[in-house]
């Protein structure tokens, strides 16, 4: 049997799938050392600290004028 083989799913075993890959992360967290953990989380944050502020400024930027169109319209 080749390694392959031995590790290949049935196409209706997605509950099998989701087991496993939940074993495999539960041992994960297990063994992860704290400065792991904080580097992991410094990590995301460096990456989506940049996209909230441009995603924001860019919503914000859109929802600003069409507010004061309406206030204006009130008077």
């Amino acid at each position: 049997m080749s390694n392959r083989k031995q590790y290949s799913m049935a196409p209706d075993s997605a509950v099998q799938l989701g087991q496993f890959w939940s074993a495999r992360v539960d041992a994960l967290e297990r063994h992860l050392s704290a400065n792991t953990w904080a580097l992991a989380a410094l990590s995301v944050v460096l990456i989506a600290y940049p996209i909230a502020r441009i995603v924001i400024r860019t919503i914000l930027h859109g929802m600003v004028p069409e507010v004061v169109r309406t206030v204006l319209d009130l008077t």
